[in-house]
């Protein structure tokens, strides 16, 4: 543990001097009211140890990491059946692609680009008479933290500007993969997307990926060993929309991006880290936050190849 937080400190301190290239995201107009030059790091170990650098308590718009934890919760409901309505191929498209959609009839590539986390909300409102209830009591349970809430400005300003996730759902509903109304739909998914939180209570909260699905706090079964490798997975390949490839070529760990800043990466049997920071590439994630990760798995050695 020593030698990882020295050199999360060294790195630290090397980034935030670091020629941050990015754009945030305007297109939700909540986000760009976040000050661009925020900069967390959490790395919380399977000994539940704990490195905080930076912003690491300043809570943000999580976006579609939340998406990690929605699949969890229907996964561990429809088991396998849950992949007839959903894929779990890379896209090599765009999150908010339309073209794969309707030349695959409706069914979405995975569950982490917009369609297909769309696709997961209808199919626990179809569980759930309080799905948004559900939802925030299961996150607060993993973090044992009841702060844990919805950003209603995020949401409303996300659903404002939804125009082409209602297109995505209009266009599933019309292939049938959508079985509830869809303004219901909707409103559970834009409010999932505004979830906030911060990089330590993430880091904690997705420990149990390095952990063979066992939170290592409560030793409470999250994921079965065999989903939880399979949702790693699904990371791996999936979790940073078009540029997954580069994130396994760069970083090597499997992982998760939001639009808000923040990424999520987990080493298994070691660790779970989460770097923030509003600036963003082309492809939507953490121009800074993907470097830094880089530089980390480059200096540790850490890699799941």
């Amino acid at each position: 543990m020593e030698n990882i937080h020295s050199v999360l400190e060294n790195i630290y301190n090397k980034f935030t001097h670091f020629e941050d290239k990015g754009q945030q995201a305007t297109y939700i107009p909540e986000l760009a009211n976040v000050n661009e030059n925020l900069f967390g790091i959490s790395l919380t170990t399977l000994n539940q140890e704990q490195v905080n650098l930076g912003d690491a308590q300043q809570k943000f718009s999580v976006q579609s990491i939340s998406k990690v934890l929605l699949l969890i919760m229907a996964y561990n409901i429809e088991g396998e059946k849950i992949w007839k309505r959903v894929d779990v191929e890379p896209s090599g498209a765009a999150f908010n692609s339309m073209i794969l959609l309707e030349l695959e009839k409706g069914i979405p590539r995975n569950p982490f680009i917009n369609a297909g986390a769309i696709v997961i909300a209808d199919i626990l409102l179809s569980h759930y008479k309080n799905p948004e209830n559900e939802f925030i009591s299961f996150v607060r349970r993993l973090t044992n933290d009841t702060s844990i809430d919805f950003d209603l400005k995020v949401y409303a300003s996300e659903k404002s500007v939804g125009y082409r996730n209602y297109a995505l759902i209009n266009m599933m509903k019309s292939f049938g993969n959508i079985t509830n109304l869809i303004d219901e739909v909707m409103d559970f998914y834009f409010k999932i997307c505004s979830l906030s939180m911060s990089c330590a209570q993430l880091s904690k909260t997705f420990l149990f990926f390095a952990n063979d699905g066992v939170d290592p706090f409560t030793n409470e079964v999250v994921l079965t060993p065999s989903r939880n490798r399979r949702i790693n997975a699904i990371m791996l390949l999936c979790g940073f929309y078009d540029e997954a490839g580069e994130f396994a070529y760069r970083v090597g760990l499997p992982g998760k991006s939001g639009v808000g800043g923040g990424i999520l990466a987990i080493l298994p049997n070691k660790y779970a880290v989460v770097v923030f920071s509003p600036k963003l590439n082309e492809k939507g994630n953490s121009y800074r936050g993907m470097a830094f990760l880089e530089c980390l798995t480059t200096e540790l050695s850490d890699s799941v190849f």
